[in-house]
């Protein structure tokens, strides 16, 4: 079956790579609003099933589509993308010296041309912890222009790398992709060619 990837990231594109399916990229117009009383596991699993749907049933052939979201949770708040210096250097305050946790939400769906067949999702969670961070260093950080598009405005991969003391879980769930998890989801179905519906 053709596979697409529902998501505009050059980094899950990249990682998306390493499973070695050929694939295509269809971007996902969706509303990234937290629901009221909504928890964490629960709004980054909606996140990424509402994109693997939107990209399908677009299509007019079978295909299986991976949507994916990542979000950072905090004493249990959901640390968006930055709106501005002042909100990225509250939250990395926040963060400073602490351990917070990255969810991230990969949820595959088959498609059958006219209907939806089969959809699975997972979440990993993984422990970050942060390095105590001075002033100087958010300031210099957001200098870079690498948090202004990031949850809770910080890339692992990236510049921000240097701030992460320890994590506990996926590398690649914090970057944005989960391979592991990403790979049994796509045998799953690739095994079978159906799940049934959730």
């Amino acid at each position: 079956m053709r596979l697409l990837l529902a998501s505009s990231s050059p980094r899950r594109r990249e990682l998306l790579t390493l499973l070695h399916r050929p694939f295509d990229c269809d971007v996902p117009e969706i509303e990234e609003r937290q629901g009221k009383g909504e928890i964490a596991e629960a709004y980054v699993s909606r996140l990424a099933a509402e994109k693997a749907q939107v990209v399908a049933k677009r299509q007019q052939d079978e295909c299986l589509v991976i949507g994916a979201d990542t979000l950072i949770s905090f004493q249990g708040q959901v640390l968006e993308k930055p709106e501005n210096y002042g909100h990225f250097s509250q939250m990395m305050n926040q963060l400073s010296g602490q351990t917070h946790q990255v969810l991230t939400s990969i949820s595959v769906c088959h498609w059958g041309g006219d209907r939806l067949v089969g959809q699975e999702t997972a979440v990993v969670t993984t422990q970050v912890e942060f390095a105590s961070l001075s002033d100087d260093e958010i300031h210099a950080y957001w200098e870079t222009g690498e948090p202004h598009d990031k949850a809770a405005g910080y890339g692992i991969q990236g510049y921000g790398g240097k701030f992460v003391k320890r994590i506990e879980g996926s590398y690649f769930a914090v970057v944005g992709l989960p391979l592991y998890e990403t790979e049994q989801l796509l045998r799953m179905f690739e095994m079978t060619g159906e799940v049934d519906e959730r």
